[in-house]
């Protein structure tokens, strides 16, 4: 598949994703073939790759996708906390000081307690 412009570019949790893979698609410009009973067998069935996501996604989201978006804008009030690692929090749900550190291992700074427990805080009320 060739990518020609990008449209528009957001950082999503799993759940977000697995909503996103899981619903109907719409195919406008379906090729024409000879065998149309062939053509709509095909159009049904999943490629590979959109298949193992699928799976990948079922496998491993814990929340369902508002919960999760509303875990993220949450984290996102708390202090030092980007995008990207709200969205890997809201993934991982970590459940002890430890894990929410090893989240923020390659950041150049280290959260206090007080952050770690409010950070904490906010993934308990989702569990």
């Amino acid at each position: 598949m060739i990518v020609k412009d990008i449209i528009e570019e957001s950082t999503l949790t799993l759940a977000e994703a697995k909503e996103i893979l899981t619903a109907p698609r719409k195919r406008e410009h379906v090729k024409k073939k000879k065998n149309e009973g062939k053509e709509a067998a095909e159009e049904d069935e999943m490629r590979f790759e959109r298949r193992k996501a699928v799976e990948n996604t079922t496998k491993f989201a814990k929340l369902g996708a508002k919960e999760s978006r509303a875990l993220v804008n949450e984290l996102l009030e708390l202090e030092k906390t980007k995008e990207e690692i709200a969205v890997r929090i809201a993934d991982l749900m970590p459940k002890s000081k430890s894990e929410v550190r090893a989240i923020y291992a390659k950041e150049r700074f280290t959260l206090t307690e007080a952050n770690i427990e409010k950070i904490l805080d906010c993934v308990a009320k989702y569990e």
